[in-house]
């Protein structure tokens, strides 16, 4: 087996935000690595900065202090618009509000991005049938996101992220709008895409999601408070929360 490849490297990372021109801290000095081969968890309370970290990690915020790497790429350092490139090169990322275009069907969703990529338009719609088929929405196709329940749509974001064939998944909240058993079974998709080229990096209330995991980091009022190797948790406790 090659060596594992780093996909995000972070160090010393802070974010503030100032709005009416009172500062508020919500990440204070994270640094973190994720690899290819290894699905991790990002698990903490609400108001922890979980997903601010997400943003962070792909670009979507820019860090107050610290830098990013992202497969290699400096991309603190770098323009929005070059930093969008590589999120959309490198990155699947599940939105836990979506973020699909109201007016395209489920399958031109998914395709859309894939041709945004330079997938030839008509591979790109095989590729997106597919994914979608694999997250059980083959007789969605057709279907825009207002047709579509909440749960539907959240796997309609999670076709998108994996059809790509990204170095690195990123998920907020993956599970959030789904039933047990399709969150269970979304996990354990996710999970087999895991390998030597890709890795993944959740964040997640559901402590269920420990089974399908390699590592859990907790995160605690903008810091790290642990990072250790996943222990399953009890199939009958946990859940999965906004």
């Amino acid at each position: 087996m090659s060596e594992k490849s780093i996909l995000i490297r972070a160090r010393g990372l802070a974010k503030t935000f100032r709005p009416a021109a009172i500062e508020t801290p919500v990440l204070r000095g994270i640094s973190i690595v994720i690899r290819s081969g290894e699905l991790a968890l990002l698990m903490g309370p609400s108001g922890s900065g979980k997903t601010t970290l997400l943003c962070v990690l792909s670009g979507l915020l820019r860090p107050s202090a610290g830098e990013v790497e992202l497969c290699g790429v400096p991309i603190s350092r770098l323009p929005d618009c070059a930093a969008a490139e590589v999120r959309r090169d490198k990155v699947g990322f599940v939105f836990q509000s979506y973020n699909l275009f109201p007016a395209l069907s489920a399958l031109d969703n998914v395709a859309e991005v894939l041709a945004l990529k330079g997938t030839p338009r008509e591979q790109a719609r095989g590729i997106a049938t597919e994914a979608l088929a694999r997250v059980g929405l083959g007789a969605r196709l057709g279907h825009r996101p207002g047709e579509l329940s909440g749960g539907e749509r959240q796997r309609v974001a999670i076709a998108r992220a994996l059809a790509g064939s990204p170095a690195l998944i990123l998920g907020d909240e993956p599970t959030a709008a789904l039933d047990r058993h399709t969150g269970m079974d979304i996990v354990q998709l996710i999970k087999d895409q895991v390998s030597e080229r890709c890795g993944v990096l959740l964040v997640t209330h559901d402590i269920r999601l420990t089974r399908f995991a390699d590592r859990v980091i907790e995160i605690d009022d903008g810091q790290i408070v642990s990072d250790g190797v996943a222990v399953a948790a009890d199939e009958t406790g946990g859940g999965s929360g906004g």
